[in-house]
């Protein structure tokens, strides 16, 4: 009943220099832009929105996420970004990932998980992870197994798991620094593809915190204050 991440959403001081940077380092495209909130294309049928904080959902705060790439692509990100930033790399067998910061203090991975792409240059395809932090995690892996996700990964001292629709993961993680000293995310607003929307919100109405209709699906919010909506 779910699927791939249409967006995440980041909040920022001050949009310009952030906009820049994802434009000047990822050559990524402005889909749309307010006065509050910048929309990036990301490939994938994803949007990176970059929002100032006046208003709710206000967007995560440092928080570790990642684009997916064709593995053809991997090295030429690799060779792109390794003048400008100290990359941290990690192999997990099926997949290589590298690692570096925005200027918000988000950490920003490039995993080589995607589909290979018809540009000359190296190209994105989506975002395939987003970790959010939690206080519970038994109670908050319940709720998200209750939502349709899938428990693919746990860590040996229970500080972090991995859930998965398929498409798209989430990593649930208790406050601690992770791979590349990343962080979860905190309130953290994410869209995610639904065939039924309003039946994957009633699934957890008795723990959300908050929910209401939106344009073409649902938002709730989790009890840790991370937002999502599902959108048919």
């Amino acid at each position: 009943m779910l699927g791939a991440c249409r967006w995440l959403t980041l909040e920022v001081k001050h949009l310009d220099p952030v906009v820049e940077f994802y434009r000047t380092h990822l050559d990524v495209p402005v889909a749309s832009e307010s006065d509050r909130e910048v929309t990036l294309d990301v490939g994938g049928n994803a949007e990176l929105r970059l929002r100032q904080p006046d208003g709710v959902p206000r967007g995560g705060l440092h928080t570790h996420y990642a684009f997916a790439c064709s593995e053809d692509d991997y090295d030429a990100w690799w060779d792109r970004l390794e003048d400008d930033f100290e990359l941290q790399e990690v192999d997990f067998g099926g997949m290589r990932s590298l690692y570096f910061y925005d200027p918000e203090g988000n950490c920003v991975e490039i995993g080589s998980a995607g589909e290979s792409t018809d540009r000359d240059s190296p190209a994105l395809s989506g975002i395939f992870e987003v970790v959010f932090e939690v206080e519970d995690l038994p109670g908050a892996e319940a709720f998200y197994t209750d939502l349709g996700f899938e428990i693919v990964d746990q860590g040996d001292n229970r500080r972090r798991t991995r859930l998965t629709t398929g498409p798209f993961d989430i990593e649930l993680w208790e406050p601690h620094l992770g791979l590349a000293d990343a962080r979860g995310g905190v309130h953290v607003d994410v869209g995610v593809n639904s065939q039924d929307p309003e039946r994957v919100a009633d699934s957890v109405a008795a723990r959300v915190t908050k929910r209401e209709s939106v344009d073409g699906g649902v938002r709730i919010r989790d009890p840790d204050g991370h937002y999502l909506t599902f959108l048919s």
